[in-house]
């Protein structure tokens, strides 16, 4: 059974263990064929106690679903040198930087604008040596394509557990030492933590008021980056990190901005 939005209706980030729903919603079940479907529909009208609202059932193809899902995932090349890899496609080119990444539960597998953005502008970046915090980590991809593109360390940050979770097991996937990168909980973060690179792929209204935290775990000349704005909430964001920041860059791709930046 499948619960989706019929309205266009977006439910942005909701909170740990929070399951909102549209006010609108398409259900949608499988069944095997052996099932006639007047006795499903007669099955759902008696437990509802009404008539099923409007509704129509369509005969699928029966197919191998599992490589149909794993099809639609393709290797996708960041920048000049990052490619995200689900683990069981060849990297396109073995030289380059691979990340080698599944879907899963936590937010971040390249596909979305917010994630292309930023692993773009972490591509272009000379990180070699320095301290990055990914703030609002998700599957850990950023953290994780910024330590195989040189970082020497990365602060995941994420309030959802299960986020830090997929951090741990992908960075273990990607061979990557457990020093190297920490996966906490925001108020596990030491305050006078400070890095040489932030980014932050989450939302508008958080990112206006985590912008002194932000900028306060950022070094000085320390580059910044911050996704996951729409386009009319740029001009809100942008003023929230000023004059701590100076913004050099901003990018859209499609409905969704980056905002790029150096700490005064």
């Amino acid at each position: 059974m499948t619960l989706q939005d019929n309205a266009d209706q977006p439910l942005f980030e909701p909170p740990p263990g929070a399951t909102p729903l549209w006010d609108d919603i398409r259900l949608m079940g499988l069944f095997t064929a052996d099932r006639a479907p007047q006795d499903i529909i007669d099955a759902v009208q008696a437990a509802l106690g009404a008539q099923l609202p409007t509704h129509r059932i369509e005969i699928l193809e029966d197919k191998d679903w599992i490589r149909e899902w794993m099809d639609s995932y393709q290797p996708m090349r960041f920048g000049t040198r990052l490619w995200i890899c689900p683990s069981w496609r060849t990297p396109p080119e073995p030289d380059a930087v691979n990340l080698m990444l599944d879907p899963g539960l936590a937010f971040g597998t390249g596909t979305h604008p917010t994630t292309s953005l930023c692993l773009q502008w972490l591509d272009g970046l000379d990180l070699d040596g320095k301290t990055v915090i990914d703030f609002g980590c998700g599957s850990g991809i950023l953290g994780i394509a910024a330590l195989l593109l040189g970082a020497k360390k990365v602060i995941a940050i994420d309030n959802d557990p299960q986020a830090l979770l997929a951090t741990r097991d992908n960075a273990q996937r990607n061979g990557l030492h457990e020093n190297q990168i920490q996966a906490l909980l925001p108020e596990q973060v030491a305050a006078d933590i400070v890095a040489d690179v932030v980014i932050a792929n989450i939302l508008a209204a958080p990112l206006i008021s985590l912008a002194p935290q932000l900028t306060a775990h950022l070094h000085s000349g320390g580059d910044i980056a911050l996704s996951g704005i729409l386009a009319e909430q740029a001009d809100g964001v942008r003023i929230a990190y000023e004059p701590a920041v100076s913004w050099h860059t901003q990018l859209q791709q499609e409905d969704w901005i980056r905002l790029a930046g150096r700490k005064a």
